[in-house]
């Protein structure tokens, strides 16, 4: 965000965030609330809070309807000291707005308005908005933006300039639905104003529901000011179906694809990543074709990911190798240089720099130290059907193929386990461990049994 849009450009205010959530959301067609649908890896509840979190906000209410704990404990866990209102008889966005009253009545110099189910919109226009609060006596900040198809939307009513009303679609007249600049809900009130403003707003309209799109109006009766602020109208796409929840997660991955690249990092065939809203790459890191990353991924400066391979609450260190068709499940941690190969899946593990686990294995609950090499088909049989328990694997160590390490247990630094063990206890530093049964051989056995099969 650039200085000269920051609300820290100006002396101190204040600012609380309303955040809606209290649609039903029937055309989700879930057993779960509209908000709490997932874009990049995290709710759109989630998103929304992140956004005007970002744009400075001191506090901010998320508005639920009745019998929707599932909102507030989702709002609780992306910002702890959010507050919850109960929005009980759902009549209309200003009436929603009111649900959070006795915040607003706190006194905030800036109000922000937000909808949990436009995931998209940046921290950045939120700042705009309250930059335009902050520069005059604007008491009202409209975000519009121009739409193709305008049907259904209010619109944005200009005269000489200024911002004279926001129609609904439904109330509008002919001349008033060819208009194309449209009202994407988001709003910014000065808290000087907002309660006479708010309680201002009527229902005389054909829903008899209390608009927020008629504070504008509000503010016209006692000669406030009104502005629009227009923002792409993909930014401001909101989230009613399923259709459009993956439209919005089409354009969250473009967005954060580009600005991966242009962070530095390399993407070969960018539209098969796909990234979490979190995903931190650094300069000079390779993403091959089909890699997804969960949340919670950084990568270091480079390191290479190769094909489809899954990445969740993992650290790579610089130019690590992982994959292909690996998996970093959360807690793994990959230190300079270390290489985890193709089907190998990590959990709870920390890799050392340099070492290697390249092929067929799976390590949880595990620390590989430095330049210690783990043969194909390795297991670190972390579970015993009522508990987790650790492994470590020294500094230099070499563990042949096929081999089983039971914990809790530990191989010392530079120990070698011979291919095919079963290692049930702590095997010293430098060692030589082997637990194989003795080959037998019974020659001309097997020609035998052909002839007597027949074969």
């Amino acid at each position: 965000m650039s200085e000269s849009l920051s609300p820290a450009a100006y002396p101190r205010r204040t600012c609380l965030a309303i955040v809606l959530a209290a649609g039903q959301g029937t055309r989700m067609r879930s057993r779960r609330p509209k908000a709490l649908h997932q874009v990049a890896g995290r709710s759109m509840l989630a998103a929304a809070l992140a956004a005007v979190s970002g744009a400075g906000a001191d506090h901010v209410v998320v508005v639920v309807g009745p019998d929707h704990d599932a909102l507030a404990a989702e709002a609780r866990k992306a910002m702890p000291d959010v507050g919850i209102a109960v929005q009980t008889d759902r009549r209309g966005t200003a009436h929603a707005v009111l649900a959070a009253r006795e915040a607003i009545a706190a006194g905030f110099d800036d109000i922000l308005v937000a909808f949990a189910d436009t995931p998209l919109v940046r921290t950045d226009t939120f700042s705009k908005m309250r930059v335009a609060l902050a520069c005059g006596e604007t008491a009202v900040v409209c975000l519009g933006f121009e739409a193709r198809d305008p049907t259904g939307y209010g619109r944005l009513v200009m005269k000489d300039g200024v911002l004279d009303a926001i129609r609904e679609d439904r109330d509008a007249s002919d001349e008033e639905r060819k208009l194309t600049l449209c009202n994407a809900g988001l709003m910014g009130i000065a808290g000087r104003s907002a309660l006479q403003l708010l309680d201002a707003i009527g229902c005389e309209n054909s829903q008899r529901e209390y608009y927020l799109s008629d504070i504008v109006a509000a503010a016209r009766a006692l000669k406030l000011a009104a502005c629009a602020l227009i923002a792409p109208a993909e930014e401001v796409m909101g989230v009613n179906d399923r259709v459009q929840l993956a439209a919005a997660e089409a354009a969250t991955q473009a967005r954060l694809r580009s600005q991966a690249m242009l962070d530095g990092a390399t993407l070969v065939d960018p539209a098969s990543v796909t990234f979490a809203y979190d995903t931190a790459l650094g300069q000079d890191v390779v993403v091959e074709p089909s890699v997804v990353f969960g949340p919670g991924v950084v990568v270091a400066a480079g390191a290479r990911v190769r094909a489809f391979s899954h990445l969740e609450g993992t650290s790579v260190g610089e130019n690590a190798i992982v994959g292909p068709f690996a998996r970093l499940r959360p807690g793994t941690r990959l230190a300079e240089g270390a290489r985890i190969g193709n089907f190998v899946e990590t959990k709870a593990a920390e890799v050392g720099a340099g070492a290697k686990i390249n092929h067929l294995s799976y390590v949880g609950d595990a620390s590989v130290g430095a330049k210690a090499n783990v043969g194909a088909g390795t297991i670190t049989c972390n579970y015993d059907g009522f508990g987790k328990h650790r492994t470590q694997i020294g500094a230099g160590a070499f563990i042949g193929s096929n081999t089983l390490l039971v914990a809790p247990v530990v191989v010392g630094e530079g120990a070698i386990v011979g291919a095919g063990t079963v290692v049930t206890e702590d095997v010293a530093a430098d060692a030589l461990a082997l637990a194989r049964a003795q080959l037998a051989q019974k020659p001309g056995w097997a020609a035998r049994f052909r002839k007597k099969k027949g074969g």
